[in-house]
């Protein structure tokens, strides 16, 4: 028995001596009094066991798969989108029933969640990627509010537990180990704690270090498909764009800071005007291609951080080919679970920590709505608050918690033809507001900076209004009014 657990590469679900419960591709079997001595097991995905994974196709490496099964999905440019499509496939065939699909963010298509996949899959999103919408807004899906940092608890405090995750991994290297490259995020945390794990393996996946390595031997069944990574980020920045870069950069940023990115062409836009800026750091979620000029220009040294010292840190990446190979074994990039990266505690301790995010809209005391447009959820809560609040919380007093957005939604218009502000005096009926008004600090627009903290109610709403475009000021002043009863002022 032992030369067989060996050879087809079984994993180990539990850490006990005695009987021990081991998967293969035929179902649960059972082997009695496996020796400790001859094989160890270890959640730490980074300890080397002695076995092998099994190399399949993703037709094969599906079929572990049963109903009633949680399924955890890898995201961002790493979603396993082969093995993916295979799972649709075999879960249709099966019939199967009932099975959980976790995920945070994902890319490409999402076939699981298709109206057909009704019953046989329930897509869970800890944060709403656009391939999720459809489904989760019309009932067949659903979605967990949670900040970033606290995703990897569900896992670790076993309030879901998973019988199999599906990642994308860079092939091994000379002593098996492989990366999980692009997006740590939750996913080491969901691995641990996992019975079975199905691998895609890609040689397109940069390797990347940190908490990223994870050893081959605990890998169950290995799938090799190689295909290029999603690309994001080519886009030109807008006029409104560039001119919200332009003020964060040059009113907020200062010489030495750490920054943090949101996703989105606003964050781009800013970091395109950081060029005379000094010493600045990075300690963010995720971060995209416009990092690369910076560093290489020696903008972002990453020299005068409390944590991390040297290293640009983050937890996922989003971008194109260029970010992708920049990333590639490069020893300056630090990959850490968001529990860390996300967490209040560390960020709070880099020098004059710098968040930059964006958002849906604004209300004129400062709310902040993020996570849906309306009624219709449109993402969640993710890493917004972390950085908005640790920021805040900065050591050296000299944090800055920046909203971002464009003054206009050039999609819709008024009931006068003009394009509709996102500066507005009451969010929409069912808007979820991520941060509140407590916690916002500078909200930026193309037509300035608003400085909302420690400011009273009739404060807040003249600094709004005089960032609101000019079409909506007259309309936003006389809603103030009616609302707070009282004109608003500096």
């Amino acid at each position: 028995m032992a030369s067989a657990i060996n050879r087809v590469g079984f994993r180990f679900t539990g850490k006990s001596r005695g009987t021990t419960k081991l998967w293969n591709t035929f179902g649960w079997i059972r082997s009695t009094q496996v020796s400790k001595n001859y094989f160890t097991y270890s959640p730490q995905v980074s300890q080397v066991l002695d076995r092998e994974p099994k190399w399949v196709s993703a037709d094969e490496a599906v079929q572990c798969i049963k109903s009633g099964d949680t399924v955890f999905v890898g995201g961002a440019a790493s979603t396993p989108i082969e093995v993916l499509r295979s799972m649709a496939d075999y879960g249709k065939q099966k019939k199967l029933k009932n099975v959980r699909v976790c995920s945070m963010h994902t890319e490409f298509e999402s076939p699981y969640s298709e109206p057909e996949c009704e019953g046989i899959f329930r897509p869970t999103a800890f944060f709403i990627s656009a391939n999720l919408r459809k489904c989760i807004n019309e009932g067949r899906g659903d979605a967990i509010p949670l900040m970033l940092h606290d995703i990897p608890y569900l896992f670790e405090r076993k309030l879901i537990p998973v019988d199999v995750s599906i990642i994308t991994v860079s092939p091994p290297d000379n002593h098996g180990f492989c990366s999980l490259g692009t997006s740590v995020d939750c996913i080491r945390s969901a691995l641990s704690h996992s019975k079975v794990i199905i691998a895609q393996v890609n040689k397109y996946m940069p390797r990347t270090f940190g908490e990223a390595i994870i050893h081959q031997s605990h890998i169950d069944f290995a799938v090799k498909h190689d295909r290029e990574l999603p690309s994001h980020g080519d886009k030109e920045p807008t006029p409104t764009e560039s001119a919200i870069g332009k003020h964060i950069a040059e009113n907020l940023v200062e010489d030495g800071a750490t920054l943090q990115m949101g996703i989105g062409a606003i964050p781009d836009a800013t970091l395109s005007c950081l060029k005379d800026h000094k010493d600045l750091g990075i300690h963010s979620e995720m971060f995209s291609i416009g990092v690369i000029d910076l560093v290489r220009s020696g903008v972002v040294t990453n020299q005068n951080k409390k944590l991390d010292r040297g290293l640009i840190v983050s937890s996922f990446l989003v971008g194109n080919k260029k970010l992708y190979d920049f990333v590639d074994n490069n020893p300056l990039i630090c990959m850490r679970q968001v529990s860390y990266t996300n967490n209040v505690h560390v960020i709070s301790q880099q020098p004059k920590m710098t968040a930059i995010n964006s958002c849906i809209e604004v209300d004129l005391t400062g709310q902040v709505v993020s996570g849906s447009i309306g009624k219709r959820l449109y993402s969640g809560y993710g890493g917004q608050v972390d950085f908005i609040r640790g920021s805040a919380e900065g050591f050296d007093g000299k944090g800055k918690p920046i909203i971002a957005l464009g003054s206009t939604n050039p999609k819709t218009k008024d009931e006068r033809g003009v394009p509709s502000s996102k500066i507005v005096p009451l969010i929409k009926e069912g808007a979820t507001v991520v941060t509140t008004s407590a916690h916002v600090h500078y909200v930026v627009t193309e037509f300035g900076v608003a400085s909302l903290f420690g400011k009273s109610l009739r404060q807040r709403a003249h600094a709004l209004i005089n960032i609101a475009h000019p079409e909506h000021r007259e309309w936003l002043e006389k809603a103030a009014f009616e609302r707070l009863k009282t004109m608003p002022c500096a």
